[in-house]
C-alpha cells in the first residue's frame, strides 16, 4: 500500500546481503536466554571464532579486543567464557566492565583494537543476554565478517592453538569508561546545561555509572531514577520501555526535561516539562528541522524506519524534507543513511544515529544534543514537540512458536488485506517478525484511534490463533 506523501517518502528494502546462512547471528548480534540458548559453551566458541577471524583482518601481530557489558547477572558468566575463547587464540582482551554500548565502540576506536564486544540484551528482560560486535572503526561488523565468524565456530577446536607466552591475556581497566564520559562532556562544548533540572531513568542498566556524572559536569541538577543495578532489576518496569514514571517525575519536579535510557544506553526516550513523552520520531523531527534551518541537513533527508509514525513524515514534508524508511534495525538505518548521505537517522524506539558525532547509536549523547538544540534555539522541548502531530498508532507484540511463514497463512493474509483496504489513503498497517525475540509485531496507524485499535486486534488475533504460544 502506498504511503502518504508518497513524493516525499521512500520505503526501501535492506541493502545488506547475508553471505552465508547464519544460525546464531541475528539483526543485532547473538541473543538468547542466558545459560540455555546463549550458553557458556556458545560464548566460548563465539569468542574463539571471533578471535580467529578478526586476527586475520587485524593490522597488528598481537591484536586485542575490548569487552564491555551491561550489569545483568549473566554478564559475568558469559563474559568469562567469551574472554577465555578470545585468549585461547592468542588475542588479548581489554575488559572495561559495565559501560554503555557506545562506550565500547568509542574504546575500540581510541585503543586501536581489532574489535569491541558488548555483552548485553539491551532493552530485553534480565533472563536474556546477547553478544554483539563492533569493528575497529566503532561501527557494527559487516554481515560478511559475522558470517566468517559463524563459519569459524564449526571447527575452531581443530585449529592449532598458541601456548606459553603466546596465549592471550586479560587487562581489566575502567580508564576507557572515564574517557568515554569525557568525550560526552566535550561533545557539547561550548554549550553547558547550567541551571537546568534534568530527570534521568537509567533502567538499572549501563547508564547508571555514567549518565548522572556527565550531566552534573555540564552544570545540570540531576534527579536519578532506577540507577542502582543489582544484576536482576535491569529494565524492570523502568527505562525507555517504561518512561511514564520518569515523565511524571519531570512534571512533578517542574524539571526542564527527562531522559529514559534502555539497559545498554544506546537509546533514549525524553519527556518535556509537561511530562509529555518525546520519543524517537520527535527526536528525528527536532534534529531534522533544526539542521535543515542551519542548512546542515545533507540532501534534506532524514532516515527513519517502517515503524516511524506518519506524523513524522508529514511534519518533515512541510519543510520539504524527505523521510526515507528503512527496515527496522540500526544496520539498515545505517545503510540507508550512507546511500542517501543523510546526517540524521534512527528509530521510534529512541535509537538515533548521528554519524558526525558518533559511530553508533548513543542514548546519552542524543539526549545531550537535544538539550543543546533547546539552548541554541531558545526553544523549550515542548515547543519542539509541537512541531509534530502524531497519528494514532497501535503496536501489538504476539509471542509465537515460529516467526517464519506467517505471511503464508490464509487467515492472516485475509485479515491483513482487509485492514489495508480500510486504511488505504489514510493510514497503514504493517506486520514484521522481531529480529531479536520470538515475536511478530503488528503495527497500524491512521486518523481514528478506535479504528486503528480494531484493525490491529483483528490481524493480531489471526496470528495468535495460528502461530501464538
Amino acid at each position: 500500500m502506498p504511503l502518504l506523501n508518497e513524493t516525499l517518502s521512500e520505503t526501501v528494502r535492506p541493502l545488506a546481503k547475508i553471505s552465508a546462512v547464519r544460525h546464531h547471528f541475528g539483526t543485532d548480534g547473538v541473543r538468547g536466554i542466558a545459560n540455555t540458548e546463549l550458553s557458556p559453551q556458545l560464548a566460548l566458541s563465539l569468542g574463539a571464532a571471533a578471535a580467529l577471524t578478526l586476527k586475520q583482518h587485524a593490522q597488528k601481530s598481537r591484536p586485542r579486543i575490548v569487552v564491555g557489558r551491561d550489569p545483568r547477572v549473566s554478564g559475568d558468566l558469559l563474559g568469562a567464557a567469551l574472554m577465555a575463547g578470545i585468549c585461547s587464540q592468542g588475542v588479548d582482551v581489554v575488559d572495561i566492565g559495565v559501560v554503555p554500548t557506545p562506550g565500547v565502540a568509542h574504546a575500540a576506536r581510541k585503543l586501536g583494537a581489532a574489535a569491541g564486544v558488548v555483552i548485553s540484551a539491551s532493552h530485553n528482560p534480565v533472563r536474556d543476554n546477547g553478544i554483539k560486535f563492533f569493528g575497529p572503526d566503532g561501527k557494527k561488523l559487516a554481515d560478511r565478517v559475522e558470517a566468517e565468524i559463524e563459519g569459524a565456530m564449526a571447527d575452531w577446536e581443530s585449529q592449532p592453538r598458541p601456548s606459553g607466552g603466546a596465549v592471550g591475556r586479560i587487562t581489566r581497566t575502567s580508564e576507557p569508561v572515564a574517557a568515554y564520559a569525557e568525550f560526552l562532556v566535550a561533545s557539547l562544548a561550548p554549550f553547558r546545561l547550567d541551571g537546568l533540572k534534568i530527570v534521568i531513568d537509567c533502567a538499572n542498566g549501563a547508564a547508571s555509572p555514567v549518565a548522572a556524572g556527565v550531566l552534573e559536569r555540564l552544570g545540570a541538577t540531576v534527579i536519578a531514577l532506577s540507577s542502582e543495578p543489582d544484576g536482576v532489576n535491569i529494565n524492570e518496569g523502568c527505562g525507555s520501555l517504561h518512561p511514564e514514571s520518569m515523565a511524571a517525575r519531570v512534571a512533578a519536579e517542574e524539571a526542564f526535561a527527562g531522559m529514559a535510557f534502555d539497559g545498554d544506553a544506546d537509546r533514549v526516550i525524553l519527556a518535556d516539562e509537561a511530562g509529555r513523552i518525546f520519543d524517537g520520531d520527535r527526536i528525528l523531527c527536532t534534529l531534522g528541522l533544526f539542521l535543515a534551518a542551519q542548512d546542515r541537513l545533507t540532501n534534506r533527508v532524514v532516515v527513519g524506519t517502517v515503524m516511524s509514525n506518519l506524523g513524522l513524515e508529514q511534519a518533515l514534508a512541510k519543510h520539504e524534507i524527505r523521510l526515507v524508511r528503512a527496515p527496522v534495525g540500526d544496520r539498515y538505518v545505517t545503510e540507508q543513511m550512507a546511500a542517501h548521505q543523510a546526517a540524521v537517522g534512527g528509530e521510534k524506539s529512541g535509537h538515533i544515529l548521528l554519524p558526525h558525532l558518533s559511530s553508533t547509536g548513543d542514548g546519552i549523547l542524543t539526549g545531550l544534543h537535544i538539550l543543546r538544540i533547546c539552548q541554541e534555539s531558545g526553544r523549550s522541548l515542548a515547543a519542539w514537540a509541537d512541531e509534530m502531530t502524531e497519528l494514532p498508532q497501535k503496536l501489538v507484540n504476539i509471542p509465537v512458536r515460529q516467526k517464519e511463514g506467517w505471511d503464508a497463512i490464509p487467515e492472516v493474509a485475509d485479515a491483513l488485506r482487509a485492514a489495508e483496504r480500510r486504511l488505504e489513503g489514510r493510514g497503514r498497517i504493517f506486520v514484521r517478525p522481531s529480529g531479536t525475540e520470538k515475536l511478530i509485531r503488528v503495527m497500524a496507524e491512521g486518523p481514528d484511534a478506535a479504528e486503528v485499535d480494531a484493525l490491529t486486534a483483528t490481524v493480531a488475533d489471526a496470528l495468535r490463533a495460528h502461530r501464538g504460544v
